[in-house]
Formats: structure tokens, sequence, C-alpha cells
């Protein structure tokens, strides 16, 4: 690119894409005027600096994303604008540099020898601390030489048109008589960048098409505030195969340039490739281990994570963060401030909501503000619970949202007294139950009782004449070991008209672990008569169950 500054583009932006997303009001065909001193009013040299041995190389040398992360990863801080005009014409001078900060404009001149380069120091924007920043500045201007440079002819009517770095360059105090030469000094390895920024910027196209390019081409738009060309850079970074490793750069881009607003597309598509990819957390799981904060929290966004719980999700989390973050305080801080939001504790099962409350890992006071959250949305009414959950689903929070759950959340009713028995509600959607059909089971997530753990399952399954298909309903014990239960069960269902709970099975069994007992039949129908659009099971669209069991004999 750099010996070619007048090649022909390879890639065109759509018209739809060049007038509607560029974001500029002048998005016509100027590449005839590129670098031609008949349509251009001033000279852009570009001085291109040498710089240490461990500098990055250029996105053309990169050999994939991995080395365009590891050699060109570019902070908010390292963003540095050094914008040097040549003023060799005008009769007086200033020479404004690193140690006269907030200068915007050249306003004075002093006399200089005649035959001395007159320099002036447009404007220099500092980020971070400003003394740092002076300090590598200089450190820049006094290590580094001018490798060579590019002179190039421009229209500063075009480039303003397209850039607020190059409307303020070219108004700030500018004496269009006199002052018509600018001199942009950059590093060896924004040459071709820069020199790829320009020409879309005549010609709204671009002839890089490989991610370390284009992403060194959308470092150079940001920094030379060019918003039409980053959101085109995010566009086809976006139609490029996808990987874990360049989601993960593409979702620190935001901290890394400062017009943060025109990568979010690609931002977000980065977190909608993760939360795909890394639905089932447990077949990654070495991989979702080794993963930095930000790929966590695009994963746990997810309304559609394959996991067995919500009490799943909070086990991973903290193994992760134990992990990632060894000391007490640190792990702390990530899982009270960054982490907590996307666990969905109003479905954690009160067992382990006790738990969360003696957590060393949470801060007390967080720990006990969540779980008291979650146990007032237990607590609530279902219209209610729904309308939390309808507020929340346009926002980014979605703690009251239920996951793709492999096992279905229930609410539980605990009993000490006179003996010890617990009333387990468990609802299913129509279109969970019409998904059983032929042969589909759904469990519950684990309840206890007496210190055991229980589990409910439905069932599509052949009645007890293997005749038609129906709904089944078991109740399970999860151990397997020495100590069995008697217990006392019933099975209840809320019916129309009245909506009430109507007892549909009842028993007895003894219970000796990794055993289920229930009816194959509960409601005594054929299944098209269970999910018909008329039938007397499902209540705004929801079947409502109801277990009860009572311990008779622990032995």
């Amino acid at each position: 690119m750099k010996d070619q500054l007048n090649s022909d583009p390879t890639t065109d932006m759509g018209s739809r894409f060049r007038h509607g997303a560029s974001g500029s009001g002048s998005d016509g065909d100027f590449g005839f005027a590129f670098n031609d001193s008949n349509f251009s009013d001033r000279l852009l040299r570009i001085e291109i600096m040498g710089v240490p041995s461990e500098c990055h190389p250029n996105g053309e040398d990169c050999t994939g994303i991995s080395d365009w992360d590891h050699h060109r990863k570019r902070r908010r801080e390292d963003i540095k604008k050094e914008i040097v005009l040549d003023l060799s014409l005008c009769p007086e001078e200033q020479i404004l540099n690193d140690n006269q900060p907030d200068m915007d404009d050249g306003a004075g001149c002093e006399n200089q020898d005649a035959e001395a380069e007159a320099v002036a120091m447009a404007e220099e924007i500092h980020s971070g601390d400003e003394d740092e920043n002076r300090n590598e500045s200089s450190w820049s201007m006094d290590c580094s030489t001018v490798l060579r440079v590019q002179t190039l002819h421009i229209s500063s009517p075009i480039l303003a048109a397209k850039s607020p770095f190059f409307y303020k360059l070219f108004s700030n105090g500018m004496r269009e008589s006199e002052q018509r030469h600018v001199t942009l000094r950059i590093n060896a390895s924004e040459e071709d960048a820069l020199l790829e920024l320009l020409n879309f910027m005549y010609s709204n196209t671009l002839s890089v098409t490989t991610a370390p390019a284009l992403l060194d081409l959308l470092m150079a738009a940001d920094k030379f505030e060019v918003a039409s060309c980053m959101r085109y850079c995010s566009w086809l970074l976006h139609n490029l195969p996808m990987t874990p490793e360049s989601a993960l750069l593409y979702l620190d881009l935001p901290s890394s340039v400062l017009m943060g607003e025109a990568v979010q597309p690609l931002t977000d598509a980065a977190k909608q490739y993760l939360a795909a990819r890394y639905k089932d957390v447990t077949k990654f799981q070495e991989e979702v281990m080794a993963l930095p904060l930000a790929g966590i929290q695009a994963i746990l966004a997810s309304d559609d994570l394959q996991i067995a719980s919500e009490d799943a999700v909070y086990d991973f989390v903290l193994k992760w963060a134990r992990a990632q973050y060894p000391k007490l305080e640190d792990r702390r801080e990530v899982l009270g401030s960054h982490l907590a939001q996307y666990i969905r504790f109003p479905y954690m099962t009160c067992r382990k909501l006790k738990k969360v409350l003696t957590c060393n890992d949470f801060d007390q006071d967080v720990a006990s503000k969540l779980v008291l959250e979650a146990l007032f949305y237990k607590a609530d009414a279902p219209y209610r619970q729904r309308s939390l959950a309808a507020e929340e689903s346009a926002t980014s929070n979605r703690r009251f949202i239920e996951r793709a759950y492999k096992y279905r959340p229930v609410k539980v009713v605990e009993f000490e007294l006179p003996r010890q028995q617990c009333v387990v509600y468990l609802d299913l959607k129509r279109e969970e139950c019409v998904n059983l059909f032929p042969s589909g089971r759904v469990y519950s997530q684990a309840f206890h009782l007496g210190g055991q753990g229980f589990f409910l399952s439905a069932h599509c399954n052949m009645d007890q004449q293997s005749s038609f298909h129906c709904l089944g309903l078991f109740l399970g014990m999860q151990e397997k070991g020495s100590a069995s239960f008697a217990v006392d069960y019933e099975f209840a269902a809320r019916l129309k008209p009245t909506e009430e709970f109507v007892c549909k099975y009842k028993g007895n069994y003894t219970f000796t672990g990794g055993k289920a007992v229930g009816y194959r039949n509960l409601f005594a129908v054929p299944w098209t008569s269970f999910v018909a659009e008329d039938s007397i099971y499902f209540i705004n669209g929801i079947l409502h169950l109801r277990a009860e069991l009572t311990i008779r004999l622990c032995s």
C-alpha cells in the first residue's frame, strides 16, 4: 500500500451501507481526487518514524489474530495524537511542545532562524496521567528517527467532512493564504493503515481484507476520528469467520478505542458467538475456565445457557473466580461488582441460597442483599413474577429471566412438624409438554426432605395397556445407600374451570435410593386430549403440578 498510493481498491461497500451507516453527509466517490494536485488545496507530509526493535509489526506481517493481539493491542491511554504543522511560510513562528499542554491553537509567533524549519504543535490530546503521557511522548520524539517521508496532495474539505480530527486541524487558527503544508508524524507500524484510511475517506472503499489489517485500520480510524471507516471495518470483521480468540479480542475493543459506539455491533456479535459456542459449558470446561472476565460475562448473560440449574451456574462462577483470582480481596471485588449480576439468584434453590449467606467469597452485605432479593421474588405472586420478568426482558439485567435449564425449577414449601413434609410445585409450559412426544422426559431440579434429595419427572409414555400415549408423573430419590424412606405422596394439578388443585393420584412407597414411583397415565386421557387446544390442564399455557411428600418412617 505504501508504494501504491493510487491503486484501485478491491472491496466496495454497498450503497446502503455507504449512505446509511457512515454517519457523514459527504459519502460520494472522490477517489479520482486522491493525491491529485488539481483537486487539492494542501500538501500532507507524513513522517514515518523509526521505533525500537521490540515495537509492533504491521498488520500485513501478522499471520493471524493472535499475532495482531500480541503485537498491536492498544489501550485508550496509549492513543496519542501528535500533529505537526509546517509553518515555514509564516514570518513569525511559535514552537509548542509537550512541555506546554492544553494549547489548542498556534496563537503566537516568535522569530526563528530563517533556515530552520518552523514547527508548531496544533493539538496535543492527552489521556490518562499527563506526566506519564508527557514522558512517553518525549521518549517517542527523542528516540525515534524519521525513516522516510510520504507526501500527498489532499483536499481539506473532503477530509474535514469525514473526520472531526481533520476538521479541527484545518480550522484551528490556520491562515489559508499562508499555511498549506500539514505534517503528520506517525510510527512505522501505522503507515499502511493511515494510507488506507486516507484512501477510504476519498472513495469509501478498502483494499484490505484480512482481520489483522482491518484491525490496524480500525485503530487508525479511531485515532483520526473517522467513525464511518470504523463502522465499515467492524462490519467486514463481523462477516469474517469468528473464533474464540477473535471474539475475545473484539470484546476488548470498546476499552481500546475512543469511539466505542462505532464497534458496538461487532462487540455484540462477539458476545453472541461466545454464548452460542459455550452454551453447554460442561462440554468445554477447560476452555471456559481459561476465559477472561469479559468472556465469562458474555456466556453468563445468555438465556439459552444449557446447564442443570442456576445452582450449577453459581458453583461454576465460584470455581472460575477462585482459579482466576487467588486473592480473596480481588475475588470479592470481581464477584460483587462484575459477576453477581449475571447469576440469577431468584432461580436458585433455598438450600443453595443458605450457602451463599455463609460463602466467604462474597462480601457479607452483598450476599445478604442478593439472597433477600431472591427470597422476595420467590414469595411474590406468579403475576408479579411475570411482571418483573417482563420489565427486565428489554434490559441487560436478566436476573428475573428464567434460563433454559436442563432441570426445571420447582417451588418448595417445607414443614418439620408434626411430621417432616414438603409441598413441591412444578410448572411446565405447553411447548415443553408438546415436545415430549413420543417418548421424552423432563426432570425437575432436586429438592430435599429428611436430608435426602428427591426429584419429579414428567414423561410421555404408553399407558399400562400400551394402547396410547399419555402423560406420566414420577417421584424419584437421588441418593443411593442403605437408608430407606417410607413416603406418603400425592400428585395434584390445577384444572379448569375452577383453576384449583385437584388430587389425581396418591400412594406410598419405601425408597431405598435410585428408585422412582409414580403413575403412567396421570390424567387418564390420551396424549392428544391432554395437549389439545381446549385442554382443561393448561391455564394460560402452563401446566401446574403439585406433589406432597410426607415421611412416614425413617430407618
